[in-house]
């Protein structure tokens, strides 16, 4: 039966009926309009407050889970009970309005009596039920509730189109006076109501000085029984459900189907309403927080006469104000009939109607209706109210009975301003400025309190939209300011530059068109233009056109001749008048001097000639004057028309221009909007004018809109979240990024401070991303306001969640013109895109499309591509690629175009959208073009209906969630899913086994771990071997390994490159944001700690601390339920945040960090030294108890245990290299017991790469610590491992690694044959695996190898090499240490192989890159390196501010060959200005060399410090000493620098040595040193590589470190 029913009610005529009374629903539909019919009944008129309050307090809401959806169901929760009590009691609801509804009872006269006694029984329920309600969302709702009863006047009227329908008559009046009366809960009878009904049955409470009553309780009789009574009431109730349908409320739910009865109920529903219904789609899906304008208007009759007479009234009303909407794209939502007063609710914005120029289209509508309805008989006032902003617009009732309404502030606004101020069109301050429109239509109306608003704001009437020509009110809208400067427009501007000089040095028209849509910056485009057109032989006429310039006639023209003939200066008419007859009395006669007049607004006398002229005639003779006064003006002076939104150019204007631009040679230069129709002739011909340049407009680089940020806040910097967020957000559209920083503000999002040193501040893990994206130096100059050391900085505010941000409405309204103007199946797709987030696959969206075929799928998409919504990539890499830069302006050449004919552009149109679909089914990564679209897209989405695409999206991405093939599809986190339940909810065990499996993992029954035995000593690395031989050894077998990688098949050699980022971006990103929407949060932290670690492996450590701190929070929630423990999870949390913060350089955080983890896993560190000796006893113990037994006795460890023990790994192989950075000896102890724990822990794990790689650690520490017998064993040792491995799969990355982190080693170590020699192979073998990451890494430690060898040829080869890999890959990294490279062989090599200004320009282009600004090694050579040449150069301004940048990252320690050679870098630096110092002869300067001595001593006894860096420290210390005059000192340090440069056979060095040495202990005058001059000279590689200049000619290129002869102490 309940299957029935549910049929039943899923039939089209059921839902449209849900949006009809009874009244409408069984009415006759024969009849003519208007009708009217009498009847007479009991109304009640319920009235709900704190709904206006609630709505808008939702639609103020900051972030977006506070949607539409929460106050629909708290609204429905309150009409439908109220829906439900008044058709239980047999009511027919005849309307909603808003936040009130009135229902009807109708019955004969002599029913009355009783029926008013079931009405108020009715009442009291209602009031009960709101009385015993708690207060929502902190606000308080309740009833008040008017009862009327007697004569009703039902009139139907409309046209072809729609229906309406009205009751009134005093019974209405009566009702809305009696619902006046009541106070908050009460029920009010009107004084008919009272008269009529059994006054023994209602106890009542008289009201003072009115016939109206208060209701007090109902008193019935004892022996009354209310359900024989209210049962006999029913029977005389036409369409009360009795009988078999007596369980339904309604009797309209079981209406079987009749189509000619479905097309006239049809017609009274709005067409958007049947639309969705007859796409079966859900009651909820219109329901909207949506910015959208109302417009209420007001006819107030002169008497109440009959029916009759009102309603042809009515009638020709609301068929004119139907057809004006029609046009300007509104609905006509509601009819009300009160107080002599019929007013009609319009609404402009509803879904699917939403155009662009709203609030102008609803004031033209305004204006329309109100002149029209002015002159209709019978209508005495015609008010009208418009106010525009964000209402709830949605479907509020019951199941059965529910209509399209909107509730919200804004709708009250309208309707007070509708009725407070009678006889005028007036609207809100939104509106007006949403318009923008021209001031003087409009005049500002005092404001006066109105009911129910606490403020409206300004209020404005609408004075009328004809354009006057008001002179000197059109010039451009901006103006331009001298200290905010056009940004990122440069290339704009050089088409306007090229342009110009063409048109001065010619004797032709030019014009140059900018088109882009609003919000682009085409008006300050213009300004700055006009700024630099001004010359003293030409002139230039700047306008700006309004949107009601289109519609008139010659309008453009007029006031670029009342600008050409001097008028706009005139203050009166007669001062035109006189002006004119000077300019005009050579080129026209003085008769017809008044065809002038209606143009300039002047009164010459009207002559017999222009009496007789026609109309046509006249304007032919206006234009023939204007062409003469500009001839004549042109031979005077170039002229240059400079016209702003010139898309509203009006038809006659764009026909004299393209007569003026062939007869007289001008220069036009107009910024437009893309034209919504096709352009008129005369337009089209200026498009496609050989003369005519046309620029479509691009967006703005994202270093532009940081800059733009930083001058609207007028900060020095910002947050580098904040930074992503209006990037990414603003698509590069200034508008787009005001409107953000507007509703920021408004939410008091942003804090403002003054700037602090960042060594004052003290480092935790919150603030140290705080490290903000910094003003350049360049806009520095530009908006320098003088005020030094008043420096204000800008940070989010404390729990700002910037992804979950509400949007504006302002871009909400954008994107929504855009989804309305779609086709249904289209917005079908754009909606389920938005579930899925930003970027996602064509596979999932396949999977989620309900009944679409991958044909129609790929045509959607192409559409969707073509309109600008996606964009669609063949990979990852494009699309980041892509992202790193936004599409800039560029020339379209119409005349091409316009050559072609009409069928053979339908052929190109048809051909472009084929190739647009082969293009889609290559590329499965579709993005959205703009946030915007996706977040206006997702919240149209009902909570259930999300929750329903998010499982599905989940299921679909967790089938992938894990590494690519080539990574052998493991967790990020070892093992991490074993510690973890990660199923969703729906999932059996069976699923869950075939994921595993296809992850290529075992399931617990099939787990089997080969057992690990510690090798014999190999035959290939026998105990008799000399270290040389076994260098030998080592070489051969990586060389053995190269020749069958080159010769092997696709096991050993993977077929594609890592696909690791693409699936974290594309799979796990957005299955974590997923599981997020369904609540799933333990499943949500373990994605987000996978994402962590996979952007830690890409080395982003700014996002891998995103993702921790969503994960944080999350854990937060998580440990407050008790059902929840997971320790892994807190572990892996610690130990990724220590990995941040020792990539950070604040190592002091992250042995904080690791030691939680550790604790966690119960592997406690030691904290006293005590414990630590102790400790490392146990270890060694424990070291012998695994290297001497043969094979393990105990089975491998359990997957879970596997986990814990890799995760110990990480911690203690982290932890052992911060104590290393610090120069204190009992450190030492630390960091030896925590690399024995980390060798011993791999040990245990029995994984050959987790051991290999705690070997190389080991080596690595006992060279560092001076153990330098035990080095050599491990690495040894890590060698025999490595040689009993499968050359497959995981063996072969574990031999490429050894390769690698060996040359690595003998780097640090100085042994740079060998690091050469290893990592040549290392490189070779990355490259077969098509490594990129890895491949990088090696490339960078190779190429500083042979620099330091003075290895040219091959250096240049390796870094070409690099270049490629950064180009391909688009690798930060590689191209940052490029430069690093660039810069060094300027610096130190003699010769040129990239220019310094290139060099300079990448960092300062990219150093605000999100992964390149938080490595700290990298930016900190490079900083320190520009500080070197600039301080060589004596230019010291430069170098102060590329060595204050240096000095921040100096203190951030990291244990990488890169922080320790930028250090090296900048230790240089600090050596030059000490010996400017010197030279100034500053007190100072004896301090400062001492500080620096220390500094330099301190970071040799740094054991991080690896030995290749010796020679240069060395160097620099007996630079110190020199200066300082400490001639033994520097003698020592210099020896030892020369000794081991020459051990390690650092050429580069020893070379420089030699120099200086020279140049310092030379007894005699040497010749004078330029550098100046050298740097200048320096010569290219391709010289060199070409033979032109000898490689030992450049050596010389050395700068000598200058020392004062008169001082020097040898």
């Amino acid at each position: 039966m309940n299957t029935q029913i549910e049929e039943l009610q899923d039939r089209a005529i059921i839902r449209i009926a849900a949006h009809l009374p009874d009244l409408i629903v069984y009415s006759d539909f024969s009849a003519q309009r208007p009708t009217v019919d009498y009847f007479d009944g009991v109304l009640m008129f319920v009235d709900i407050s704190g709904f206006t309050a609630m709505t808008e307090k939702f639609s103020m809401a900051m972030y977006m889970d506070r949607g539409a959806e929460q106050l629909v169901e708290i609204l429905n929760y309150y009409i439908s009970a109220i829906v439900e009590k008044v058709l239980i009691f047999g009511g027919d609801i005849l309307k909603f309005a808003g936040d009130a509804l009135l229902a009807l009872w109708k019955v004969e006269r002599k029913q009355l009596k009783n029926i008013i006694t079931v009405v108020t029984k009715c009442s009291l329920e209602i009031q009960e039920f709101f009385e015993t309600q708690e207060s929502e969302e902190g606000l308080d709702v309740r009833v008040k509730i008017g009862l009327a009863a007697g004569r009703i006047t039902l009139m139907i009227f409309g046209d072809n189109l729609r229906d309406h329908f009205l009751v009134t008559g005093q019974t209405v009046d009566d009702v809305r006076f009696a619902q006046n009366m009541a106070q908050m809960n009460d029920i009010v009878l009107s004084p008919n109501c009272w008269q009529l009904c059994d006054r023994n049955m209602i106890e009542i409470e008289r009201i003072p000085d009115n016939r109206a009553v208060k209701v007090s309780f109902l008193k019935p009789p004892p022996s009354f029984n209310f359900d024989e009574f209210f049962n006999k009431c029913m029977t005389f109730m036409d369409y009360y459900p009795s009988g078999e349908y007596k369980h339904l409320l309604r009797l309209a739910c079981m209406m079987k189907s009749d189509p000619e009865l479905e097309l006239s109920l049809k017609k009274h529903v709005m067409e958007s309403i049947w639309k969705q219904i007859e796409d079966k789609q859900l009651r909820g899906y219109l329901s909207e927080l949506r910015p959208v304008t109302i417009m209420f208007v007001n006819l107030l009759f002169q008497d109440q006469k009959k029916a009759e007479v009102l309603g042809s009234a009515i009638q020709d009303a609301c068929v004119h104000i139907s057809s004006v909407l029609n046009v300007f794209r509104g609905q006509i939502n509601k009819i009300f009939m009160f107080d002599k007063g019929c007013s009609f609710l319009c609404v402009f914005g509803f879904p699917g109607e939403k155009a662009p120029d709203e609030e102008t289209r609803a004031l033209e509508s305004a204006m329309n209706v109100f002149d029209f309805c002015s002159q209709v008989q019978k209508v005495h006032t015609v008010s009208i109210g418009v106010a525009s902003g964000i209402v709830f617009c949605g479907i509020i009732g019951h199941t059965v009975r529910h209509e399209y309404t909107v509730i919200g502030q804004k709708v009250n606004i309208a309707a007070r301003m509708m009725m407070y101020y009678p006889g005028i069109v007036t609207c809100d301050s939104v509106t007006y400025n949403g318009s923008r429109l021209p001031a003087y239509f409009f005049k500002e109306v005092p404001k006066k309190v109105m009911k129910g608003v606490a403020d409206s704001g300004p209020v404005y009437q609408c004075l009328g939209l004809n354009e006057k020509v008001n002179f000197g009110m059109a010039y451009l809208i901006c103006n331009r300011n001298e200290s905010y400067p056009l940004l990122g427009r440069d290339k704009e501007i050089k088409y306007f530059m090229c342009v110009m000089k063409k048109f001065l040095i010619s004797n032709c028209s030019r014009v140059l068109m900018y088109e882009a849509l609003s919000g682009y910056g085409k008006s300050q485009l213009l300004m700055e233009i006009e700024y630099l057109a001004r010359g003293e032989s030409h002139r230039t006429i700047a306008i700006a056109l309004t949107k009601v310039s289109y519609h008139q006639p010659f309008y453009t023209i007029q006031i670029l001749m009342a600008n050409v003939l001097g008028l706009h200066t005139c203050k009166h008419y007669k001062e035109r008048q006189t002006n004119l007859q000077d300019k005009v009395k050579t080129l026209l006669d003085e008769k017809y001097h008044c065809l002038l007049n209606d143009i300039f607004r002047v009164q010459f006398p009207i002559s017999r000639e222009v009496s007789k002229m026609t109309i046509l005639r006249k304007q032919k003779y206006l234009e023939a004057l204007f062409m003469k006064i500009l001839e004549q003006t042109v031979k005077e002076e170039r002229v240059i028309f400079i016209i702003d939104e010139a898309q509203l150019v009006d038809y006659a204007s764009w026909i004299f221009m393209e007569k003026l631009i062939r007869t007289i040679p001008i220069f036009i230069i107009m910024s437009l909007s893309p034209f919504t129709e096709v352009p008129c002739a005369a337009a089209s011909a200026i498009m496609k004018n050989r003369y005519t340049t046309y620029i479509t407009l691009g967006a703005v680089q994202p270093k532009d809109i940081r800059s733009k940020v930083y001058m609207d806040l007028n900060v020095t910097s910002i947050p580098k979240e904040l930074d992503l967020y209006l990037v990414e957000g603003s698509c590069g559209i200034p508008f787009y990024c005001e409107e953000l920083l507007k509703h920021l503000d408004h939410h008091r999002a942003l804090v403002f401070h003054q700037l602090e040193l960042e060594e004052k501040t003290k480092v935790t893990w919150n603030n140290m991303f705080k490290n903000f994206i910094k003003l350049t130096e360049e806009l520095k100059i530009l908006t320098d306001s003088g005020d030094e050391g008043t420096e204000e900085v800008c940070n989010l505010a404390s729990g700002i969640r910037l992804k979950n941000l509400s949007l504006p409405a302002s871009l909400k309204e954008i994107s929504l013109v855009q989804l309305d103007s779609m086709s249904l199946s289209q917005q079908m797709l754009v909606r389920c895109a938005a579930i899925i987030g930003l970027t996602f696959t064509t596979e999932l969206l396949f999977e989620i499309l309900p009944c679409w075929d991958i044909k129609m799928m790929i045509k959607a998409l192409a559409t969707l591509v073509e309109s600008n919504i996606f964009d669609c990539y063949r990979s990852g890499k494009d699309l980041r690629m892509a992202l790193k830069q936004n599409v800039t302006s560029f020339e379209v050449h119409h005349r091409s175009l316009f050559l072609q004919t009409t069928e053979r552009l339908a052929h190109l149109e048809q051909e472009e959208l084929r190739e647009l679909e082969s293009r889609v089914i290559e590329c499965h990564i579709i993005r959205f073009c703009k946030p915007i679209m996706q977040k206006t897209a997702y919240e149209l989405w009902l909570k259930d209906q999300k929750k329903a695409v998010h499982l599905k999206c989940a299921r679909f991405l967790e089938e992938n969630a894990h590494q690519c093939f080539h990574c052998r599809s493991g967790d990020f986190v070892p093992y991490h899913h074993f510690t973890v339940d990660i199923r969703l909810n729906t999932l059996d065990m069976d699923t869950t086994k075939k994921m595993a499996e296809s992850h290529g993992f075992e399931t617990k029954e099939e787990t089997k771990i080969s057992k690990v035995e510690n090798p014999k000593n190999s035959e290939l690395f026998p105990e008799n071997l000399s270290p040389k031989e076994t260098v030998q050894r080592i070489l051969e077998f990586f060389d053995t390994v190269l020749a069958k990688m080159r010769m092997s098949n696709e096991e050993i050699i993977p077929l594609e490159t890592c696909q690791c980022e693409e699936i974290l971006e594309i799979v796990i990103l957005p299955l974590a944001q997923h599981l997020l929407a369904l609540g799933e949060n333990s499943k949500a932290l373990y994605y987000f700690l996978e994402i962590a670690s996979a952007y830690l492996t890409l080395g982003d450590n700014y996002m891998a601390y995103i993702y921790l701190n969503e994960g944080e929070r999350l854990l937060k929630i998580l440990q407050k339920e008790r059902s929840w423990n997971q320790t892994f999870e807190s572990a892996t949390f610690y130990s990724l945040k220590g990995q941040v913060c020792f990539n950070m350089g604040k190592m002091e955080l992250a042995k904080q960090m690791l030691r939680k983890a550790l604790k966690l896993l119960n592997c406690n560190f030691p904290y006293n030294l005590i414990s630590v000796f102790l400790q490392t006893h146990a270890e060694k113990n424990r070291h012998s108890h695994y290297v001497t037994q043969q094979a393990p006795k105990n089975s491998p460890p359990e997957k879970k245990r596997l986990a814990q023990l890799h995760l110990q790994v990480a911690c203690f192989s982290l932890l052992w290299q911060t104590y290393c950075v610090n120069y204190y000896f009992h450190h030492n102890y630390y960091s030896h017991l925590a690399v024995m724990m980390t060798m011993n822990t791999a040990m245990e794990t029995q994984d050959d790469f987790q051991i290999i790689k705690a070997y190389l650690q080991y080596s690595m520490y006992s060279y560092l610590a001076g153990y330098r017998g035990m080095w050599f064993k491990y690495e040894v040792k890590a060698m025999e491992q490595i040689t009993n491995l499968p050359l497959k799969g995981e063996g072969i990355e574990i031999v490429a690694h050894v390769a690698d982190r060996l040359s690595y080693l003998k780097l640090m170590m100085g042994h740079l044959d060998l690091a050469i020699a290893l990592g040549t192979r290392a490189h070779k073998m990355w490259a077969l695996l098509q490594n990129p990451n890895k491949h990088y890494a090696v490339l960078c430690r190779l190429s500083k190898s042979l620099l330091l060898k003075n290895r040219y040829k091959q250096l240049i080869q390796v870094l070409g090499t690099l270049w490629e890999l950064s180009v391909t890959e688009g690798h930060i990294f590689s191209k940052a240490f490029f430069y690093v490279m660039c810069l060094d062989i300027m610096l130190y090599s003699g010769f040129v192989y990239r220019t310094f200004a290139e060099c300079l320009d990448f960092i300062i282009q990219n150093e605000n890159n999100r992964i390149l600004k938080f490595h700290n090694g990298l930016l900190l050579g490079l900083y320190s390196s520009v500080a070197i040449w600039y301080g060589r150069l004596k230019d010291w301004d430069n170098f102060y501010i590329f060595s204050n940048k240096a000095k921040t990252l100096a203190s951030r320690r990291t244990p990488t060959i890169l922080f320790y050679s930028g250090m090296s870098r900048y230790m240089e630096g600090q050596t030059l200005h000490l010996q400017k110092q010197m030279e100034e002869q500053s007190e100072l300067s004896q301090d400062i060399a001492v500080e620096l001595l220390k500094s330099l001593q301190n970071l040799v006894a740094q054991r991080a410090t690896g030995p290749v860096f010796y020679p240069r420290l060395y160097h620099l210390t007996a630079y110190v000493c020199i200066l300082m005059g400490e001639g033994e000192n520097c003698d020592l340090f210099l020896s030892a620098a020369l000794k081991l440069s020459e051990s390690q056979g650092n050429v580069l060095e020893n070379c420089w040595l030699n120099l200086s040495k020279e140049w310092w202990y030379s007894s005699c005058m040497l010749t004078e040193h330029d550098w100046q001059q050298i740097a200048l000279s320096l010569p290219p590689w391709e010289k060199i590589a070409s033979g032109r200049v000898n490689i030992r000619d450049i050596e010389k290129n050395k700068f000598l470190m200058r020392v004062n002869i008169l001082d020097n102490p040898f």
